[in-house]
């Protein structure tokens, strides 16, 4: 980027991921189809709490690099942590990776 190439222009690839780790609250996930609201905590991934309630979430590096647990925003501004979506992409809102972003808002609703 530094040498003035665009971000689609770029490819990466990364085999360790330094996600943020750091707490920011907890905050209500809602899945757009069911209406069913979950409650994240600090200390868990979205990706985690759904799967403990038994809903099937497609992940695979489980650290933001592989983009398999991007699901659409239908609601709420995601708290982007992921390296697998670009600047512009996270700018748009209106997708998550579930592994390890959070939100900003205090509900977020996805289309799983």
């Amino acid at each position: 980027k530094a040498a003035g190439w665009e971000s689609s222009q770029l490819n990466r690839e990364y085999f360790n991921a330094e996600i943020d780790t750091s707490a920011s609250g907890t905050f209500k996930v809602r899945i757009a189809s069911s209406g069913d609201e979950y409650e994240i905590p600090e200390d868990q991934s979205i990706a985690n709490v759904l799967e403990e309630a038994g809903l099937f979430v497609p992940v695979s590096c489980c650290e933001g690099v592989c983009g398999s647990c991007m699901v659409p925003v239908v609601e709420g501004t995601p708290d982007h942590r992921d390296m697998y979506m670009t600047d512009e992409e996270h700018e748009q809102n209106d997708m998550i990776t579930l592994c390890c972003s959070r939100s900003k808002s205090d509900l977020l609703v996805i289309d799983l």
